[in-house]
């Protein structure tokens, strides 16, 4: 790039000046195009305008700017960005960091000294970019008191809370806290059958699985669905009808 800039300087500009940016532009873009487009490059012994033509669909977009901000470090020890995930180093679970991150890398600093905490490289959406030192060695007490609250709030819940831990290790977090969230919202007995069917098929994704399985099996609400004793079970009409039905035919 600096190569670049003293050509520059020493081939179309010597010895020139421009009134303007806008002057000085015009004439290097009719440079570029009648000259050092045109001529045979010293090493490939290739004109340059053809070389670049051939290159030009292999070339990357540039980055696109940095972009700053700020987030806290979440219980699976990552922040998030853009919808992706990255680990923070051990020790910061609930504390800020400062994010810079562009289209290649992500970069958690320290917010008080600017020093680099951690580099990664940019993931696509709803991944982690965990590095290998940043693995808890034991499971983190919050991680241990969101599994006993989903004990608490069904048996088949805790199951597949405890699964989905087992298998996806910290990143699972979020997940175990979606549930949390649907069981707001469906009620902790719905989501419980739902994590029983998620269970019984062997679900691969058990988060996604209990959610669509809520979508397309929506319940009654809890007063709708609670029966009065003095109510006899529909089944018990069924069978009187059907007897009746009977009866009259023979």
């Amino acid at each position: 790039m600096e190569s670049g800039v003293a050509h520059a300087q020493k081939t179309p500009l010597k010895g020139l000046r421009f009134e303007t940016l806008e002057q000085a532009q015009t004439y290097l873009d009719r440079w570029e195009e009648r000259w050092a487009d045109t001529r045979i490059h010293g090493t490939t012994k290739r004109q340059v305008a053809a070389m670049f033509a051939e290159e030009r669909p292999a070339l990357l977009p540039l980055p696109l700017e940095h972009q700053f901000g700020e987030r806290t470090v979440h219980l699976d020890g990552c922040v998030e960005v853009d919808a992706a995930y990255y680990s923070a180093p051990p020790g910061w679970i609930g504390r800020r960091v400062q994010v810079q991150w562009d289209s290649v890398h992500v970069r958690l600093l320290h917010p008080q000294t600017g020093e680099l905490l951690r580099e990664h490289l940019h993931q696509q959406r709803g991944k982690h970019r965990i590095k290998e030192e940043d693995q808890p060695k034991k499971t983190p007490w919050g991680t241990l008191a969101l599994l006993n609250r989903a004990d608490k709030a069904g048996a088949r819940i805790g199951a597949v809370c405890r699964a989905m831990h087992s298998e996806e290790g910290q990143t699972a977090v979020r997940r175990i806290l979606g549930l949390f969230s649907l069981a707001k919202k469906h009620g902790a007995a719905t989501v419980d059958d739902a994590c029983a069917a998620a269970l019984e098929v062997g679900a691969v994704n058990y988060y996604r699985f209990v959610r669509r399985y809520l979508d397309r099996n929506p319940q009654l609400p809890l007063s709708l669905r609670q029966v009065d004793p003095l109510i006899r079970q529909l089944t018990l009409y069924r069978d009187f009808i059907q007897n009746k039905t009977k009866e009259s035919q023979e």
